[in-house]
């Protein structure tokens, strides 16, 4: 979500090998339980325009996405939970508890766009009885009305908030689902200060409005004179195969003043 912070990043003019966009086959899932008693039940409920058959669902701009129906399991509403970026409201979590189908939504991942396409197919779902949404490629989830809220809004920061996960370790803070919209993962050294985690919402900002490739050796600096340097990271790495495994790759953000007193 927008931060109010003057803090701005800008491309340093160090020369490094940058990490343009390709064609990789990046796929985005989400899981949305429900308690439809039916597939009728489903179908009856989601929006005009948006057409949902045995073969798939055909959003109103003509996006076409996969679905399947998955047995619900005793231990999903815990992992709902405890993903959650924000409370659910009560009411969601009351479906959530009794649910009797998750619907799998897939589709291609890769860019703003496609993250865009699939955060309004999730919002479908929603209004038709869905209860919110877990991503698998980031392992965050959102409960129903704040999912509405961010396929409404639609906007870059928007987008990544729904689907970029921020994890804090003991000494490390790291993202987790950036190949959602084709950008490398991020990871930086935090002391566990609070700062540390708007400094790495304002990169994705960055990153996401700017459009720009980073790659190993550029610099990012902000308006403030704080500087990092981009270095390739192998930490956290998830292999192929994984909805998790990012073809961009990781990159750590090191601050110049850690190299300044290394050396």
């Amino acid at each position: 979500m927008p931060l109010p912070s003057s803090f701005r990043l800008r491309q340093g003019a160090m020369e490094g090998s940058s990490m343009n966009q390709h064609d990789a086959d990046v796929r985005i899932i989400l899981r949305i339980p429900g308690n439809w008693s039916h597939p009728a039940a489903l179908l009856e409920r989601v929006p005009d325009g948006v057409e949902l058959t045995p073969e798939g669902l055909v959003l109103p701009d003509g996006t076409e996405l996969e679905w399947m129906p998955l047995l619900p399991d005793d231990q999903f509403p815990g992992i709902f939970r405890s993903a959650c970026r924000a409370d659910a409201l009560e009411e969601e979590l009351e479906v959530l508890d009794s649910y009797s189908v998750n619907i799998a939504l897939t589709g291609p991942g890769g860019s703003l766009s496609s993250a865009a396409a699939m955060l309004r197919a999730g919002a479908a779902i929603i209004q038709a009885g869905g209860a919110g949404v877990f991503i698998d490629n980031s392992g965050v989830a959102h409960g129903g009305q704040d999912w509405l809220e961010m396929a409404d809004d639609g906007g870059s920061d928007a987008i990544s908030y729904a689907f970029v996960n921020i994890i804090r370790g003991q000494s490390e803070l790291w993202t987790m689902g950036m190949h959602v919209l084709g950008l490398p993962d991020l990871a930086m050294t935090s002391l566990d200060h609070p700062a540390d985690t708007d400094t790495m919402i304002e990169v994705i900002r960055y990153l996401c409005e700017a459009d720009r490739p980073i790659g190993d050796g550029h610099v990012l600096a902000d308006e403030d004179g704080a500087r990092f340097r981009v270095v390739s990271s192998t930490g956290h790495v998830f292999e192929p195969g994984s909805p998790m495994h990012n073809p961009w790759g990781r990159f750590q953000l090191v601050s110049m003043k850690e190299i300044a007193e290394s050396n």
